[in-house]
């Protein structure tokens, strides 16, 4: 069943059509910050709704994610890039995203902050 997800202020929002059982919390410094917690997919199943005039990028250290966020109200809804095995991919923010039950999904910790 597809979810639905946004920003706060809804200027971005999207469809993926997967329903995520896991996610991965990250301890790198951009998500311990922003306190993501992501489902990864292919483009393919991700389907931005909204305009990407209403986007920011930022990209740090090797740059093979570009974070998307709102211009306006600066939720971090997904991001976009490479994953490790070169595939094009879409991490999506779980906080973002609408009926997803958190508490019911199994997370796998990453240690980004040792990389």
């Amino acid at each position: 069943m597809p979810i639905q997800g946004s920003c706060h202020c809804g200027k971005i929002a999207y469809t993926l059509d997967a329903e995520p059982t896991e996610a991965m919390e990250c301890n790198c410094s951009i998500c311990r910050r922003k306190g993501y917690l992501l489902t990864f997919s292919t483009p393919d199943k991700f389907t931005l709704k909204t305009l990407r005039d209403d986007i920011t990028v930022y990209t740090f250290n090797k740059h093979v994610i570009r974070h998307q966020f709102c211009k306006v109200c600066g939720c971090a809804p997904f991001g976009e890039g490479t994953g490790p095995d070169g595939k094009e991919m879409v991490a999506v923010n779980l906080r973002c995203a609408e009926g997803v039950d958190l508490s019911k999904l199994k997370i796998h910790h990453f240690d980004g902050a040792s990389m």
